[in-house]
C-alpha cells in the first residue's frame, strides 16, 4: 500500500512547521477520532441562523405543507451529497480541496481551493454582519462595526485551535440551540391555532419550486462540500460514517429549516432571531445568536485555512485563517451581508459541480480507492476528467438557473457525476489501474 503526500522534502536548512490538523497531506490512523466527535462537529456545524432566515423567507412563499416537502428534499439531496464526499475523504483521509487536487490535477485544485475558501470568506462576512446588526438592534446601538470587529476576530480562535476547539464549542451550543427552538415551536403552535392553522397558511407565491429548492441547498452546499475537513479524522467503518453524517445532516438541516419556516408562517417574521426579540426574549436571542453563529463560523475559517494552506502549498492553516478573517472583517463592513440570495444563487451554481465530480470519480470512476496514478505528488496541471465533468456541471446549472427550469444545485451534482462516471467507464474499458488508499 502506497502513501501519497504533498509535503516537499525537508532541506538540511529548513524547519518544517508542523500542523497538527494536516492541512496538506492525509491523516494518519493514529490521528484519527470516534465518529461521534465528527457528528457533533457537523450538527454544530448546521446549527445556523441564516439557514433559518432563507427557511423563513422561502415558507412566506409557498403553503405551509408544500414549503415543509419541498425542505424535507432539498434537505435529503444536502445529505447524500455531504455523506457520500464525508465517506470520500474518511477514506482517504485528505480534505476537499487536496481530493479536488487529486481528481482535477494541480491547477483544477488550486481552483477548487479558491472557490471552496473564497465561498467560506464570504460566508464568513455575511455571518459576522448578521451578527453585528442584531446585536446592535438589540441593545439599541447606532453602530454595529464594534461588534463586527470584536466578533469577527473571537469566532476563529477555535478554528486557529483545530478540530478540538471546534468540537468543544459545538458540545455547548447545540443544547442552548435546540431549547430555544423549542420555544418558539410552542409558541408559534399557540399563536396559529395548532397544527391545523398552521397547514391553512398560504403563501404569495412568487418563487418557483426549483428556486426554493436551490435557496436552501445553498445555504450550506459550500460548507457541506469541505465536510471531508472533518471526516478525515474519521475512524469509523464507511457505512458509519455515511450513515451517521447523513442522519446529522437530516435532522439538523430540516430542523432549522423547520423552526424558521414556522416562526415565518405563525408570526409573519422570516427571522428567527428578530422573531425571539419581539417576544421579548433579547437576552436569549443575543445568546444564541453568539453561540450559534460562532460554531458555523469557526468551521467556515477552518476551511478557508486549510483551503489557502493547499493554495499556497504550505503546511500550515494558521496564517490564512488571520488572512481570510482579516478579508471578511473588511466585506463584512462594507454591507455584504445584505447580498446574502445572490451570494446563495452563486454558490448554488459554483460548488456542486465539484462534488459531483469528486462523487462521481471517486465512488463510480475509481471505485472507492484511488489509482496510482490519482496520486497528489507529481499531479498533472490538469485531468481531463474531472475537469470536464465540473465544467460540464457548472455550464448545466448555469443554463438550469438563466432559463429558470429546476434546481441548478441539484442538476450541476447530478450532471457532474454522470460525466464522471462515463470517464471512468471509458478508461476502465481499456485499462485497470492498480488502486491504492491514500492515507
Amino acid at each position: 500500500m502506497t502513501t501519497l503526500s504533498t509535503r516537499r522534502p525537508p532541506s538540511s536548512d529548513s524547519t518544517a512547521v508542523v500542523d497538527t490538523d494536516y492541512p496538506v497531506g492525509p491523516v494518519p490512523r493514529s490521528a484519527r477520532r470516534p465518529t461521534l466527535s465528527l457528528v457533533i462537529v457537523v450538527a454544530g456545524f448546521f446549527f445556523y441562523t441564516p439557514t433559518m432566515v432563507t427557511g423563513g423567507t422561502v415558507a412566506t412563499q409557498f403553503g405551509f405543507g408544500s414549503y415543509l416537502g419541498l425542505a424535507l428534499i432539498a434537505t435529503v439531496i444536502l445529505a447524500a451529497y455531504i455523506a457520500l464526499l464525508a465517506v470520500a475523504s474518511a477514506r482517504t483521509g485528505l480534505t476537499t480541496v487536496l481530493l479536488s487536487r487529486a481528481v482535477l490535477g494541480r491547477w483544477g485544485g488550486k481552483w477548487a481551493s479558491l472557490i471552496l475558501g473564497g465561498t467560506q470568506v464570504g460566508w464568513y462576512a455575511i455571518t459576522i454582519g448578521i451578527l453585528g446588526e442584531l446585536v446592535a438592534a438589540a441593545f439599541g446601538w447606532s453602530v454595529s462595526w464594534p461588534v463586527i470587529l470584536v466578533g469577527g476576530i473571537l469566532m476563529a480562535t477555535t478554528a486557529y485551535v483545530g478540530f478540538k476547539g471546534i468540537e468543544l464549542l459545538s458540545w455547548i451550543s447545540i443544547p442552548a440551540m435546540l431549547i430555544l427552538c423549542g420555544i418558539v415551536f410552542v409558541r408559534s403552535m399557540d399563536h396559529v391555532g395548532g397544527w391545523s392553522g398552521l397547514m391553512t397558511v398560504t403563501g404569495q407565491g412568487e418563487m418557483t419550486a426549483g428556486l426554493a429548492i436551490t435557496l436552501m441547498i445553498g445555504t450550506f452546499v459550500s460548507g457541506g462540500t469541505q465536510i471531508g475537513n472533518w471526516s478525515r479524522f474519521d475512524r469509523g467503518s464507511t457505512a458509519r460514517v455515511f450513515a451517521l453524517t447523513a442522519a446529522a445532516v437530516i435532522l439538523v438541516q430540516f430542523g432549522m429549516l423547520f423552526f424558521g419556516g414556522i416562526g415565518a408562517a405563525a408570526f409573519g417574521e422570516a427571522d428567527f432571531v428578530t422573531l425571539l426579540m419581539t417576544m421579548g426574549m433579547v437576552g436569549a436571542a443575543v445568546v444564541l445568536l453568539v453561540a450559534n453563529l460562532w460554531t458555523t463560523n469557526d468551521n467556515a475559517a477552518y476551511a478557508f485555512g486549510v483551503a489557502g494552506a493547499e493554495l499556497f502549498e504550505r503546511p500550515s492553516k494558521s496564517p490564512f485563517i488571520i488572512g481570510g478573517v482579516a478579508i471578511s472583517i473588511v466585506l463584512a463592513l462594507t454591507g455584504v451581508a445584505d447580498a446574502l440570495t445572490g451570494f446563495l444563487v452563486l454558490v448554488g451554481i459554483l460548488i456542486p459541480p465539484l462534488g459531483g465530480a469528486l462523487i462521481g470519480t471517486f465512488f463510480l470512476a475509481w471505485r472507492g480507492v484511488v489509482p496510482q496514478n490519482g496520486a497528489l505528488t507529481g499531479a498533472p496541471r490538469l485531468r481531463l476528467p474531472g475537469v470536464a465533468s465540473y465544467l460540464v456541471g457548472a455550464a448545466c446549472a448555469l443554463a438550469s438557473n438563466v432559463v429558470g427550469w429546476g434546481s441548478p444545485a441539484l442538476i450541476g451534482i447530478v450532471s457532474a457525476t454522470v460525466v464522471a462516471a462515463a470517464f471512468g467507464l471509458a478508461q476502465r474499458s481499456q485499462s485497470t489501474p492498480e488502486p491504492t488508499r491514500i492515507g
